[in-house]
């Protein structure tokens, strides 16, 4: 009980810190994108990176040592629903965070570089996309734990 428990609680700060870190990337695409604000963007989105592979982690822990059991997960629609989505956000993120991988590479060689705005516009927008994608998440969660597929 005690192991479903603490797997529960990091899965579910582990997903709160990838909230923060997408609502800290959306605010840093707001302003002038220069070389500070880049490096803070490549290292807020390594630190969501890490924070998704580790939930993934924990999400398959759950699977099969959680109280539930695997079976209770891998029948349920509402379990399906949700991967499908994080599938989405996770498809969303490729551009933004190669486009921060190539932004910290170009920097090295150019330190005044700054990205075009229109580019950084469009980057805005798929994080808050990803963003708004959560909500579904946290939805299709509650009823994955209520409502089984069985």
């Amino acid at each position: 009980m005690l192991t479903d428990l603490t797997l529960a609680s990091v899965h579910h700060l582990l997903f709160f810190a990838i909230i923060a870190m997408l609502a800290t990337e959306s605010v840093l695409l707001r302003g002038r994108i220069d070389a500070a604000t880049i490096q803070r963007l490549a290292g807020v989105d390594l630190g969501y990176g890490l924070s998704a592979m580790a939930l993934i982690g924990v999400g398959i822990a759950r699977l099969a040592y959680g109280v539930k059991g695997s079976d209770f997960y891998l029948h349920n629609p509402w379990f399906h629903a949700k991967m499908g989505t994080f599938l989405l956000v996770f498809a969303f993120s490729i551009k933004p965070t190669m486009m921060f991988l190539r932004w910290r590479k170009t920097l090295r060689t150019d330190p005044a570089f700054e990205p075009d705005p229109a580019l950084v516009r469009q980057l805005a927008r798929l994080v808050r996309i990803e963003l708004a994608l959560i909500a579904p998440i946290l939805v299709f969660a509650a009823m994955m734990a209520r409502y089984g597929g069985f």
